[in-house]
């Protein structure tokens, strides 16, 4: 069965004062708090046990989301200290998704994502990862994923330096697929694993592959980025929301 888990224990450093007092995931957006996005988008895709990691204020998240059931989901809570970067936390909650295939998603970005079809792209090109990436005209600020004509990932973030074929530069959309053996590749510490495990994937030979999006997309991590996704979604429909559950609060 297909599990998810979502990024939750960051700072959020680049939001405050927003953030000294509540953490990033519970800042509200359009009248829901900013994890739920995500949480919802999860449930619309038919997966129900979703774990969430903890850190900054971490409580407070607890507190808020309880045992997931108003979202129609079961939550499992990671705690973490010290905070252990995205590849960390995931081999940390190595017990939990290590069954079958797995999300993983950020908490602080909304994106109107088909998820049953990225699965299904998933499924049918067999490879251990499957990454949301996505056309940005600042692509090469923040990090290119280079693919090939197949979608196939050939170079992650300058590695290797080189390329014996034409590649498109894309931007990591913050929606990873994973196969369970990618935990034999993990070891236990603190290390990102967009930075440090991607890279390492091509190393050993694994098929990582490319799902291109060209829906809403919005990270919401600094002040400008909020206040956008807040007036986005109150004139944006997203079509996960009407998938057919929206946590008892239904959009009119």
């Amino acid at each position: 069965m297909t599990r998810a888990m979502i990024l939750a224990a960051g700072l959020g450093s680049r939001l405050r004062p927003l953030t000294e007092q509540i953490p990033k995931p519970l800042l509200d957006v359009a009248g829901r708090p900013l994890i739920a996005y995500p949480l919802l988008l999860v449930r619309s895709a038919g997966i129900t046990e979703v774990l969430i990691n903890l850190h900054y204020l971490g409580a407070q998240i607890r507190t808020a989301l309880g045992d997931g059931s108003d979202y129609g989901v079961r939550i499992t809570y990671s705690e973490e200290d010290p905070i252990l970067d995205t590849g960390g936390a995931i081999k940390n909650a190595e017990s939990f998704l290590r069954g079958d295939t797995f999300v993983i998603l950020n908490a602080d970005t909304i994106v109107d994502l088909d998820l049953p079809a990225m699965l299904a792209y998933h499924h049918g090109r067999g490879g251990i990862g499957t990454m949301l990436l996505r056309a940005d005209p600042e692509v090469t600020r923040y990090g290119a994923i280079e693919v090939d004509a197949d979608d196939r990932v050939r170079r992650f973030l300058g590695f290797p330096a080189a390329a014996a074929e034409p590649l498109t530069p894309l931007m990591y959309g913050g929606v990873w697929v994973f196969e369970p053996r990618l935990f034999d590749y993990l070891d236990a510490g603190v290390f990102s694993i967009t930075k440090h495990s991607g890279p390492a994937l091509l190393r050993s030979g694994e098929a990582l592959y490319g799902y291109r999006y060209t829906g809403y997309w919005r990270v919401l991590d600094t002040p400008a980025g909020l206040v956008a996704g807040r007036h986005d979604m109150l004139s944006t429909r997203l079509r996960f929301l009407d998938a057919g559950w929206n946590s008892g609060n239904p959009r009119p």
